[in-house]
């Protein structure tokens, strides 16, 4: 599908639901929508993905009574991925530099808004340096409690540093942050039981460091591995929570909630998985990079049981809420999301042929290395065939971290007709970002 046919394909399906829905205000029985998105956690971490490594309960059972996206794929790397499913476009369309999100570009929680939700975000934020990016307030969310935001200091997880609703939190001493984070939108949900919410959710854990967790066996242990894993399950935990007051307040039944990652897992570490060793590939554009969770569930709306193997990028998650909760559709201008509701309902939906990435961290690096500071690059994929702006084609499958490019000259079929595909994919979208003046031939600012 070229990029014409996708836009018509979109628009089609916004004056359909917009026929629908209604443009009024939200209505107290409006449903709520909770996004949870953890930190530096790839698919490999979760044992409702297949890991016997990884303890997720909770979230196994929010997949077993909902549905299980196997092939969900984010940015490598965090403060992209946040721009990314925040706005619902690709980077290319607007992503500026690490840390800020670009002013002026409406968020998720903005469109709510309108619609008359409460509306709220716990977590880390970085999205606003100095005089760069844009304020909770300004990004649409009436409350909240976040780290990585101007005035907080470095510390996440124990003794950490939030601001609460522009005031920096006074915490007892032993405070573990993940806990404030939760209590923070428990007490959200009990306060806006009566009215339609959104809840968003971008976790600290489980990213670095790795101390200890409360439900550590030792509480001064130093063994990273050791400790990420019980990070893993006290975010299980936190989750747990966040459903449980759902369910406390009578909720559960008219909240969708929604989980995934922002990423890959660290690349310090590795995991077992299906026989086979994964090292996290955070900051990296192959599979281990960007391959994340995607969980979906709501009583009595998703069918339980569910796992689809459709294509998702994090642009879908904006038009998927807006259609879940029965708003009118966002005006399309430079979003590439397609919504994945259909799916969650048991429907075909739109399938995609292939989803687009575009990963330019930090574009004002004095120099690019393969990683956190990684040179500009746009690629198309299809759920085998991955190809680079530079013409190199991996399989994916047989390849995972693409240390083999598949020669033009030995090509077969399947693998010529992924390229032509995979090709015109890649020439629909802009040749090089729009949200940052930088000259990559010749390495300077214009």
């Amino acid at each position: 599908m070229n990029r014409r046919d996708f836009l018509k394909s979109i628009i089609a399906g916004a004056v359909s639901a917009s026929a629908l829905s209604s443009t009024r205000a939200a209505a107290p029985s409006a449903p709520n929508v909770v996004l949870i998105m953890a930190d530096d956690v790839g698919f490999e971490c979760f044992s409702s993905y297949g890991s016997r490594e990884y303890s997720t309960p909770r979230l196994d059972a929010l997949a077993a009574g909902g549905i299980r996206f196997e092939n969900c794929h984010s940015t490598p790397l965090c403060t992209p991925s946040r721009v990314n499913l925040m706005s619902g476009k690709s980077n290319v369309f607007n992503y500026q530099d690490f840390g800020i999100y670009p002013r002026g570009e409406p968020t998720f929680a903005n469109y709510f808004k309108k619609f008359g939700y409460a509306t709220a975000a716990a977590g880390k934020w970085q999205l606003q340096k100095g005089d760069d990016g844009i304020s909770p307030t300004e990004a649409g969310f009436d409350t909240y409690c976040l780290w990585n935001i101007p005035g907080t200091t470095r510390q996440r997880y124990w003794d950490p540093s939030f601001k609460r609703n522009e005031k920096i939190m006074k915490l007892a001493k032993g405070t573990y942050g993940p806990d404030v984070l939760t209590d923070f939108l428990i007490d959200f949900i009990e306060t806006n039981k009566d009215r339609p919410f959104l809840a968003y959710f971008p976790m600290n854990l489980v990213h670095s460091p790795f101390p200890p967790t409360p439900d550590s066996a030792d509480r001064n242990e130093t063994d990273k591995k050791k400790n990420f894993i019980d990070m893993v399950n006290y975010m299980d935990k936190c989750v747990g929570r966040i459903v449980d007051a759902l369910d406390t307040n009578g909720l559960r039944e008219k909240t969708l909630v929604i989980f995934t990652g922002d990423n890959g897992t660290n690349s310090t570490l590795t995991s077992q998985f299906k026989g086979r060793q994964i090292r996290g590939g955070k900051g990296y554009t192959h599979d281990y990079g960007t391959h994340v969770p995607l969980i979906a569930n709501w009583p009595g709306r998703i069918g339980a049981g569910q796992v689809n193997d459709d294509l998702i990028c994090f642009s879908d998650f904006f038009p998927t809420m807006v259609e879940a909760a029965g708003l009118r559709p966002k005006k399309i201008t430079d979003g590439d999301g397609w919504s994945f509701w259909p799916q969650c309902r048991g429907g075909k939906g739109v399938k995609r042929e292939w989803i687009y990435g575009y990963y330019f961290p930090r574009p004002y690096a004095k120099k690019f290395d393969d990683m956190y500071n990684h040179w500009e690059v746009r690629y198309a994929r299809d759920k085998r065939y991955k190809l680079y702006d530079n013409g190199d084609l991996y399989d994916t499958v047989a390849d995972v971290l693409e240390r083999s490019v598949i020669a033009r000259s030995n090509c077969d079929e399947q693998a010529r007709l992924a390229r032509e595909k995979l090709q015109a994919a890649l020439d629909s979208y802009p040749k090089s970002g729009r949200g940052v003046s930088y000259d990559k031939v010749k390495g300077v600012i214009k």
